[in-house]
């Protein structure tokens, strides 16, 4: 592992003044006279008074750094001058004993850049002060708490208008201004999701090392979750997938509850979060250490889909191009390998090998793991978009031979298999992420050796 462990530490979380300049761009969007509403997340009841771990709404974390529940961002821009206003819970001692200190009013001034910042009781009086004489209100409109938030708001300023005082009359919606922005990545923002993958490269390399027959799937994942916590990445980015032999077919499996049996794959999709930001990292891998040749020849024909695929990647190009390549990498392969049959350009037509290859080709990644912004798909739900310097995004083909599929061969029959990349498009081609995490037969079974 000292390849990738000599790059440890990194950079482990974003500056303020990373934060403070998303909120520059998204001031740079907005029409003058305006303000713009972004809410934080809220706790999530667990069991009875217990909660889950708190997950901050990413675009208002993308816009604060600010990880507290309940919080309200208002930008204003008015006569061309902005303001950054944070409405968030007051210090209160007897509540900071028992759930953990807050920051408050006077800190999140200091700490978090804000030009102002208010207790959440004061949000009604003084966010109505604030729309009395624009014209624009941006908001999420798919966030229904905010919506109504925003209509009694309104409707508390139009209440007034015999006082002379006049309510913004157009809305807009906030999440594609958003998520546009979120889309291109900053340097930092690249250069803290290569940590977040050394960490979940040292992750899997680890599960690849200690996996063997007859442990249980979730003794490899606490193996994960160990490695992420242990240099700083406090929660998977999602669930954390790992299953062994048949259950690969399964594109979501999470039970996670299995034993892992002799001359079997196992499948581990796993990505840690650092500081909000995502990995998702999927590797396929024998649980012996030794792959079968059904198993070598599956693996190695994904292994070559997913390699032509990125080296295809560049500013210009679309996943409409990248599916091309890798519909007619996987159908030429599984031709040769007897499980499909016919004129291959015909097959790659029909896109036959979709049976077998049943999920996207990839998605973008960021706060999300499924991140926000438009593919522009077109009429046929292609994804049409093209890639621009700064994007980052997954790559991640894959063969799922269910075992009770009587239409193959018995042999393939119970292997499941998918590789899956992280990117980034730069402004000459692209740069792998994940480039260190054993991918080939030949290191795999090395590293498992060892």
């Amino acid at each position: 592992m000292t390849g990738t462990e000599n790059k440890l530490p990194g950079l482990a979380s974003l500056s303020i003044s990373d934060f403070k300049q998303h909120r520059e761009r998204f001031f740079s969007q907005m029409s003058d006279n305006s303000l713009a509403l972004f809410s934080a997340a809220s706790e999530v009841t667990r069991s009875n008074d217990t909660e889950f771990n708190f997950c901050q709404n990413k675009s208002f974390y993308y816009l604060t750094g600010f990880n507290e529940p309940d919080a309200l961002l208002v930008l204003l821009k008015r006569d061309n001058k902005t303001q950054a206003i944070l409405f968030s819970l007051p210090k209160d001692k007897a509540q900071e004993v028992w759930h953990g200190r807050r920051v408050g009013q006077e800190k999140a001034c200091q700490e978090y850049g804000f030009d102002q910042c208010f207790t959440l009781d004061e949000q009604n009086d003084l966010i109505s002060q604030y729309l009395n004489g624009l014209t624009q209100v941006y908001f999420a409109f798919d966030d229904k708490l905010l919506t109504q938030k925003v209509f009694d708001l309104l409707a508390q300023v139009r209440s007034a208008v015999r006082q002379g005082v006049k309510a913004p009359s157009q809305l807009v919606d906030a999440s594609p201004l958003i998520d546009e922005q979120r889309l291109i990545k900053s340097t930092n923002e690249i250069e803290l999701m290569r940590q977040a993958n050394y960490i979940s490269i040292l992750a899997h390399k680890r599960a690849m090392q200690q996996t063997q027959v007859g442990l249980f799937e979730y003794q490899i994942e606490n193996e994960i979750l160990h490695e992420f916590t242990r240099h700083g990445a406090r929660h998977p980015a999602y669930a954390t997938i790992v299953a062994g032999g048949d259950n690969a077919n399964i594109l979501h499996y999470t039970n996670n509850d299995d034993r892992l049996n002799d001359n079997e794959l196992l499948l581990i999709d796993a990505g840690g979060e650092l500081s909000g930001y995502a990995a998702d990292i999927t590797r396929t891998f024998p649980i012996n250490g030794k792959f079968t040749e059904p198993q070598k020849l599956l693996y190695q024909l994904v292994l070559e889909a997913k390699s032509q695929v990125i080296a295809a990647i560049k500013p210009g190009t679309n996943f409409i191009k990248l599916n091309t390549i890798a519909n007619e990498c996987l159908t030429k392969g599984l031709v040769e390998l007897g499980i499909l049959s016919g004129n291959v350009a015909e097959l790659v037509e029909e896109k036959v090998c979709k049976k077998y290859f049943i999920h996207g080709l990839g998605h973008w990644l960021g706060l999300d793991v499924h991140d926000v912004g438009d593919y522009q798909m077109n009429e046929s739900r292609q994804q049409c978009r093209e890639f621009i310097p700064g994007m980052v995004l997954t790559i991640e083909p894959g063969l799922y031979m269910p075992l009770d599929d009587t239409t193959i061969d018995a042999k393939w029959r119970g292997i499941g298999i998918r590789i899956e990349d992280n990117i980034v498009v730069t402004k000459l081609g692209c740069e792998n992420l994940t480039q260190d995490c054993p991918e080939t037969i030949a290191d795999i079974e090395a590293l498992m050796a060892n």
